[in-house]
């Protein structure tokens, strides 16, 4: 679903002067302790360029010069920060185009985020001013930027200037400033930042716009995006496809994903949050990376920017000084699918000459600590398991700290990593979390640090997931062109929200080449004996009409019905049910189908997302679904490998392929339906909401769509 309003993301030079700025202007620059443009002008104490404040009232502030207004300059500014209230903001915009700014900056709340319509309303006054002068707005509830090469702190944030601005491969993509913030502080423990880009309202640059400019900058190897919502997901899968091609892991955190959060994130920053599913679903098919919660975010992005593809084995060794660590390791490679393999024969001999009897060699190994009396043999165990080359990574649990221990032994680390071109990660497992040594492995280019063992080997799963994805193909086309033409005249006339009779939704289905049993449509008891005569073997007799969607809660639905008396019977029963079910509903009839033969049941869905359009889910049917939630989920289209890949990713797969004597299904003709039905839902998604196809039955023999129920749109 793409809004018509839709336009491409920013690139890196449309962005350029606004974010690696030379020249800077603070309106509303102050001395006052404490306003935002006495911290502004702090903030920007280590800036490599120039920087003026625009106040009347003074001639310098702070050691800058001030000038009364930005057309006083005496040259053009590339970045103009707004330290003014929100009256004032839409006209000093204006200003910053009249001198050919590059960008504003606009920390001004009280906007679009308050649901008011004179506030949404003067947000869009922004929007377009943005759109008629060309100048980029960032904001406007936005804490501001930092670009930690050249220094500038263009932002309100207080103890900026003190943090050192200790440059590194990780840049920061925030809809919340604050929140984004908080891991910026990951500077005060060593941790080195490229970027740091607050979104705020978003009235023209937005998240999307930052992750493309990072792409392209040269300082940056991972992107942390923490997220509330997109407004269009096309442009986010436009700007995530963009880093995963420059080889930048995006590292997304998603927020707003209960109803009370979606709530709290529209008064936040005025965006809808969207599906969940959908948000996963997107990240995974763009090759981004989701964590699900704010601790993993910059342990994750900085275990891709520090690290290399896998270049050894499959597995990762876990070295270890205690034994409880190495299990708890253990158990987390466990969970996450990070295989641990044995040792080489080289490896095994190296570790028994210096390990005791009472250690164990093997993986994971516990040296004890009896080998961290002397950093040579530490030193030497570290290169040994680095050198095996079953091993991709290697994991060194950091038990307790102490300037004896974890500070005599991370410089040993580090110049261990520096030997090698595999990952090494500390797991720092003690509760002092700065303690001796840590600021060392944390500033390290090679070494790894991370707080917890599980969210460790999250990350490994993640590293070598990332490096084997590859962007689905092209799906090639499957139905007839003219489908959409004849499913369009089928709905056309009906409104939004209005559900389509079963009869209608199976013809739509049709359309597109997906199997429907053999049926006909009659409107009395006598036709439905009629029908029952002419169909072989056993039929289904149901209600259709749009008022009753569930047709067996109503009593609509009568099964294994061979003669015509039954039939004449089943069809009187049912009507004189679903009339007490439902005394106002429209019965257009009774459908008398062919029973599809017995098979596994799979449940196809369709859901229109809003922000990423259509997207089509796959999983058991009957009673598993609400039992195991067993259910795979893509954005349509989708082509066969996809389709085969989200089969294969179902726990009840083996039901599939034949499960303890049970034959399995026709796989081919399920993936083709799944890839029919996807093609339906790309084609029609300006016109169908959802799609519910439950149950599909899938045999040996064939693949058909026993019922279907349509919503438009």
């Amino acid at each position: 679903m793409t809004p018509a309003t839709t336009r491409a993301v920013y690139h890196h030079d449309d962005l350029h002067r606004l974010i690696n700025p030379k020249i800077v202007a603070v309106v509303g620059a102050s001395e006052t302790s404490g306003s935002f443009g006495e911290r502004t002008l702090s903030n920007m104490a280590d800036f490599s360029g120039k920087v003026y404040a625009i106040n009347p009232k003074y001639q310098s502030l702070l050691g800058r010069p001030c000038v009364p207004s930005l057309s006083a300059l005496p040259e053009r500014p590339d970045c103009v920060v707004l330290c003014v209230a929100r009256p004032m903001v839409e006209e000093m915009i204006g200003q910053a185009a009249a001198v050919s700014a590059g960008g504003v900056v606009v920390y001004a709340s009280g906007f679009a985020e308050t649901a008011k319509p004179d506030r949404i309303d003067a947000q869009q006054r922004l929007v377009q001013l943005a759109e008629r002068t060309g100048v980029r707005v960032v904001g406007p509830n936005c804490v501001g930027l930092a670009n930690t090469r050249s220094g500038a702190g263009l932002n309100f944030m207080p103890g900026y200037a003190a943090m050192g601005h200790r440059r590194g491969p990780i840049g920061i993509v925030s809809q919340s400033g604050a929140l984004g913030y908080t891991v910026l502080q990951g500077m005060q423990r060593g941790v080195g930042f490229s970027h740091y880009l607050a979104a705020g309202n978003s009235c023209d640059v937005d998240v999307c716009d930052f992750i493309s400019y990072l792409a392209e900058d040269d300082d940056t190897r991972s992107i942390i995006c923490l997220l509330e919502g997109v407004k269009d997901g096309s442009r986010f899968l436009s700007a995530a496809r963009k880093a995963r091609a420059a080889g930048k892991a995006l590292i997304v955190y998603k927020t707003g994903n209960s109803e009370t959060s979606s709530k709290a994130a529209m008064s936040h920053t005025g965006t809808m949050v969207g599906s969940v599913v959908a948000y996963q679903t997107a990240i995974e098919e763009a090759g981004a990376i989701a964590v699900d919660s704010l601790e993993a975010v910059l342990e994750t992005a900085a275990f891709m920017a520090k690290s290399r593809a896998p270049s050894g084995g499959a597995g990762v060794g876990i070295l270890s000084t205690s034994g409880g660590a190495a299990v708890i390791c253990a158990d987390k490679a466990e969970v996450w699918g990070v295989a641990l393999p044995a040792l080489e024969a080289k490896t095994d001999s190296a570790l028994r000459e210096v390990v005791p009897d009472f250690g164990s060699v093997g993986n994971p190994s516990d040296l004890t600590a009896e080998v961290l009396k002397t950093s040579e043999k530490f030193g030497f165990c570290l290169d040994a398991f680095l050198n095996d080359s079953g091993f991709s990574a290697l994991v060194l649990p950091m038990i307790f700290a102490h300037a004896s221990s974890s500070g005599a032994r991370a410089p040993t680390i580090v110049e261990a990593a520096a030997r090698s071109d595999r990952p090494l990660a500390v797991v720092w497992m003690n509760e002092w979390y700065q303690g001796p040594g840590s600021e060392l492995l944390d500033a390290d280019p090679r070494v790894c640090v991370f707080r917890s063992a599980d969210r460790c080997f999250a990350a490994l799963r993640a590293w070598f997931d990332w490096h084997k994805w590859s962007e689905a193909a092209g799906a090639s086309r499957r139905s007839d062109p003219s489908a959409g033409q004849a499913a369009r005249k089928i709905i056309a006339g009906k409104s939004a929200g209005t559900a389509l009779s079963e009869t209608d939704s199976k013809q739509v289905l049709a359309c597109y080449g997906i199997a429907t049993p053999k049926g006909m449509l009659v409107h009395d008891p006598e036709g439905a004996a009629l029908a029952v005569s002419q169909i072989a073997g056993p039929t289904a007799i149901k209600i259709v009409s749009p008022d009753i969607l569930h047709k067996t809660e109503a009593g609509g639905v009568k099964l294994d019905v061979s003669t015509p008396e039954q039939a004449r019977t089943a069809a009187a029963q049912i009507l004189e049910s679903c009339l007490r079910y439902a005394p106002q509903a429209r019965i257009d009839g009774i459908s008398v189908q062919q029973m599809v033969p017995p098979g596994v049941e799979i449940v196809l869905g369709v859901k229109n997302d809003r922000q990423f359009g259509p997207l089509v889910a796959a999983g058991l049917g009957g009673i598993l679904v609400e039992l195991i939630a067993d259910t795979a989920v893509r954005l349509a289209p989708i082509g066969e490998p996809t389709a085969r890949a989200m089969l294969a990713s179902l726990k009840g797969y083996p039901l599939l392929k034949g499960f303890r004597g049970k034959p399995g299904v026709d796989i081919d003709r399920l993936v083709d339906t799944i890839c029919r039905l996807s093609e339906l839902a790309h084609d029609l998604q300006d016109v169908i909401d959802q799609i519910d196809v439950n149950p599909v039955i899938a045999s040996t023999t064939g693949v058909v769509a026993a019922d279907a129920l349509i919503v438009c749109r």
